[in-house]
Formats: structure tokens, C-alpha cells, sequence
């Protein structure tokens, strides 16, 4: 007989329905699965017989095929055991067959029944929106994250027995319900704030401009000035995520797995910070099987490159494209995915191999050379997508023991959200631009107009103190986003001359 059963699989970040087909006939015992299976779904096999059997169910010992179709289409992961159990119970007579196709199905199988935590069910049950289907059954532990998505109803189950039950009518079970907003709510708390950095008034002023105006940034200072203590808490002052961007950040993580046994919805702005052995395909994703990479776990979020200088040189150029497209394409012979990768960059790195050029306490032992060849590993083009470089310098003891406190990340961050309210005013009519940061030559000659005392200004920055003709736009960039800050309806010179400030790597002092 054969019964057919509806699940799902995930390319990329969206998912896309599969069909459970189980025929069981006369014949030699025998279990195949077809459909380009992986090695993980071939192996569940032994898992749904084990499973089967551990339940009180009879397993039938004739020749058994499962067909996962589309059939052209790589199907990986254990998603499949609950599924393809249903269909061998309604197959044999175990269950009625016509119940399978009224749901979509996931879950992986243990070998005594129970049902396990299975991977991208946020994409899976938004996709379940446009299936005719009652609802979905997922394993226990990933009811919250299916559960954010409106329209569709959750039966979250705890082993192979329960879920027969329900099928089969011999339990009643409602679907499971979740207050989103208030879920939202409970996810957007922060654990660390501005108010605990001691000291760094110009790093923290920089920080505040790079977060209005979505700018890269880059930190320069000797060990223990602070740099990533800033880092970490650059999320706390970027706008507060809307439920949009909460719901493409968590799809992203729900296709790694980080979101099982967690709040259904991820209310915080992502900090990533991977170590600098970090792999190119760790970084910005593939694989075999593609998995989103760091750059896209980090979307809507921060990047924190710490020891920038000892990244592979490899692992820092992917980064252009990201930086530049705010999406990551993977292209391989089978398939091509696209994983948006729309990210702040906030890289940090010593002045030297010592750590200690320019420290007015401690001696820098390197040479000239060293410290050019040391600065040389970052290349042009990577320098180019990085609006500010400010130099961290070490805190000294008077600001460590003054028990004054500055502003808090709430306080920043409303000022933060007033400039990027302006900025979203003004590219309104604009689909790909949200902030300062993304502005092309067109938009920066439109928006970006001074006068004659500010081109002058900028021409003796250029002459006098060595700024590449690169930092112009860069420039032009950072000072509207100091105007937004400070509600002005144009740049004017003072705004020029604090942006210039923030381009360290750009002074003869550095090249």
C-alpha cells in the first residue's frame, strides 16, 4: 500500500515542501530511500525501525520504499524520521493514510520514540502559510519558534505515540499559541550598557556616529584600552529591531540551530565575534551543504573582527563582497543560495606587533619596518568599506577611579534613532538604502553639499595632512551623519573637522 505525507526542507533561508511517499508491497525485506537522500537521512532507517518498535507499533517486514520528492533536489538532516514513520504506519494499516497530507511534519526520531529538536522551523512554518494544510507538528522544544508565525497552527509533540494519537483521533490536542508581541518584548533586553566604560569620550563619541549613521568602524589601541569592551556594547545604542528584522535575523539562526530551547524570537541586535583562525567558509558561509557563515548570523546586527591584523588575508577579502552588497551569494555545480548580509562592521587591531607604538607609558620595541609591514596586512579595498579609524588610547588611572558615571546606551540610543529617523526620511523613495553608510556617489553629491569654507577645509586635510583621495567620500559621509545627530539641515565646517579626526589609517603618520 502506499500513503503519502507532507514535510519540509530548507535551501538557503526559505524552505520548500517535500513529499513523503511509502509504498510497502510483497517481496523481499527490504528498506531503500530515494529521492538523493544524505547520509544522515539513508541512516533513518535504523532510527524509524527502532523507533517503530520501541512505540508498541508493528513494524512490517516486507519491501519498503520511501521516495522524497522533488527528487532532483539534495535532501540532509534528520528532519524526515517522524515523517517517514507516519507514512510507514498508514501504509501497513496503522493509521489512516488520507490524515497524512492535512499536515506538515518535522522531527527527528530517537530510538525509543521520543522526538528531537530539529533545525530551520521558523522559515519552515512561514512557508507552511502558503500549503493547504491544518497545521504543523514539530518537536516540543521548537514550538516557540514556530509558534511566532500568525496563521498557522503548531501541534508540538513529544514522541511517535502522542503524535499517533492525535492523528488517529484517540487524543485531542489544541495548537499551541504564542503572544508574539509580548514574546518580542521580553527578547529585547540588553546585559551590558555604556554607563560601565571608564573613560574614551572620543571612542564613545565615535561609536555614537558610526551606530546613526550605520558606519564601519575600526579601533587602534595597545592591549587592554578597551576596544572590545566598546565593541560589545555598540548593539545597546543601534535602534531597537522592528518584529521584521527580528524575524529574518532569527530565520538565519533557526537554520543553524541556535534557537531551540530559546525565546521564539530573537528582540536584540546579533554581536558575532569570531576568532581570528576563523575558516573563509566559517566567515561568510558554503559548505558541501551551504550553512550561512558569521557575516550572516551577524545581519542586522554587529561583526566584531578583533585582531584584525591576524585574520587570513583570504578570510578578509570575502568580506568585500558583504560589505559592499549587504547579501552573500554561494554558488555550487547543484544549487546556487543567497543569504542576506547586512551587517556593522567594527574591526580592532594593536598600532604595532607590540601593541605599543604610541603609548606614552610603555616603550614600543618595534622597528619602522616591522610596523609598516605589520599595517600593510589590511589591504586598500577592505580599508575603503571602513568609514571611521580612531586611534584607543590606554585609560588612564584618574578616569578608572572616577566614580562619575556617563550616559547610558538608553540615552545614546535616542539620539542615535532621531538621526536615523531623519536618514530614513530622506531616502525614503529608495529601496536598498537605510542609513548614511550605504550612500553611493550619486546620493553623496545630492545630499552631501558644502560650502567654499568646507572645500577648502577638505583640501588642506588632503594636502596637509595626508588624507588619500579615498577618505573623501568617506568624509562626506560621516559629517551628514554628525549633522543628523545634532538636527542640522546641512554639513558645516565644524561637522567636517570631526570627521576628519576619524581617519587615523588615512595620515602620513600610518602609511
Amino acid at each position: 500500500m502506499l500513503s503519502i505525507g507532507l514535510s519540509s526542507a530548507i535551501s538557503g533561508i526559505d524552505a520548500y515542501t517535500v513529499k513523503v511517499e511509502v509504498d510497502i508491497r510483497r517481496g523481499f525485506p527490504s528498506f531503500a530511500t530515494v529521492g538523493l537522500p544524505d547520509k544522515a537521512v539513508k541512516e533513518s532507517k535504523e532510527r524509524v525501525i527502532a523507533a517503530i518498535k520501541n512505540s508498541g507499533f508493528r513494524f512490517s517486514t516486507e519491501r519498503v520504499t520511501v521516495n522524497l520528492a522533488p527528487a532532483d533536489i539534495k535532501k540532509e538532516g534528520a528532519a524526515f524520521d517522524l515523517s517517514i514513520a507516519l507514512g510507514m504506519l498508514a501504509a501497513s494499516g496503522q493509521l489512516p493514510r488520507d490524515i497524512l497530507k492535512r499536515y506538515l511534519v518535522l522531527g527527528e526520531l530517537s530510538l525509543d520514540g521520543s522526538i528531537r529538536s530539529v533545525r530551520g522551523v521558523l522559515p519552515i512554518a512561514i512557508q507552511s502559510r502558503g500549503e493547504e494544510v491544518e497545521g504543523i507538528i514539530v518537536p516540543e522544544v521548537n514550538k516557540k519558534e514556530a509558534a511566532v508565525v500568525d496563521g498557522v497552527n503548531v501541534y508540538p509533540m513529544k514522541n511517535l505515540r502522542e503524535v499517533v494519537d492525535f492523528l488517529s483521533g484517540r487524543a485531542e490536542k489544541g495548537p499551541y499559541k504564542l503572544d508574539v508581541n509580548n514574546e518580542f518584548n521580553r527578547s529585547r533586553k540588553y546585559g551590558l550598557d555604556f554607563i560601565d566604560v571608564k573613560g574614551q569620550d572620543f571612542a564613545k563619541r565615535a561609536m555614537e556616529i558610526a551606530a546613526a549613521g550605520g558606519h564601519n568602524i575600526l579601533m587602534i589601541g595597545p592591549p587592554g584600552s578597551g576596544k572590545t569592551m566598546l565593541a560589545k556594547r555598540l548593539p545597546t545604542i543601534l535602534p531597537e529591531m522592528t518584529l521584521d528584522e527580528s524575524l529574518e535575523t532569527t530565520k538565519i539562526h533557526s537554520v543553524i540551530g541556535f534557537v531551540e530551547g530559546k525565546p521564539g524570537l530573537i528582540g536584540t541586535r546579533p554581536f558575532r565575534a569570531p576568532h581570528h583562525t576563523i575558516s573563509n567558509i566559517a566567515l561568510i558561509g558554503g559548505g558541501s551543504f551551504p550553512r550561512p557563515g558569521e557575516v550572516s548570523l551577524a545581519h542586522n546586527g554587529v561583526l566584531f573582527l578583533d585582531e584584525l591584523t591576524e585574520f587570513s588575508h583570504g578570510a578578509l577579502e570575502v568580506l568585500r563582497q558583504p560589505l559592499e552588497d549587504g547579501a552573500v551569494l554561494i554558488a555550487r555545480a547543484a544549487t546556487s543560495v543567497s543569504y542576506p548580509a547586512r551587517f556593522m562592521l567594527v574591526a580592532a587591531m594593536n598600532p604595532c606587533p607590540c601593541g605599543y607604538y604610541g603609548d606614552s607609558r610603555r616603550e614600543c620595541v618595534c622597528t619602522p619596518f616591522r610596523i609598516q609591514k605589520y599595517m600593510s596586512r589590511i589591504s586598500g579595498p577592505l580599508l575603503d568599506r571602513i568609514d571611521l579609524h580612531i586611534e584607543v588610547p590606554a585609560v588612564k588611572y584618574h578616569e578608572l577611579n572616577n566614580e562619575s558615571t556617563g550616559e547610558n546606551s538608553e540615552t545614546i540610543r535616542e539620539r542615535v534613532q532621531k538621526a536615523r529617523n531623519i536618514q530614513k526620511s530622506r531616502f525614503e523613495k529608495s529601496k536598498s538604502i537605510y542609513c548614511n553608510a550605504h550612500m553611493q556617489s550619486r546620493h553623496i553629491k545630492k545630499h552631501c553639499c558644502i560650502d567654499e569654507a568646507g572645500k577648502q577645509l577638505l583640501k588642506n586635510a588632503i594636502d596637509k595632512l595626508g588624507l588619500s583621495a579615498r577618505a573623501y567620500d568617506r568624509v562626506l559621509k560621516v559629517s551628514l551623519t554628525i549633522a543628523d545627530l545634532e538636527g542640522a539641515k546641512s554639513i558645516v565646517s565644524s561637522h567636517l573637522a570631526e570627521a576628519i579626526q576619524y581617519r587615523s589609517l588615512d595620515k602620513s603618520l600610518w602609511l
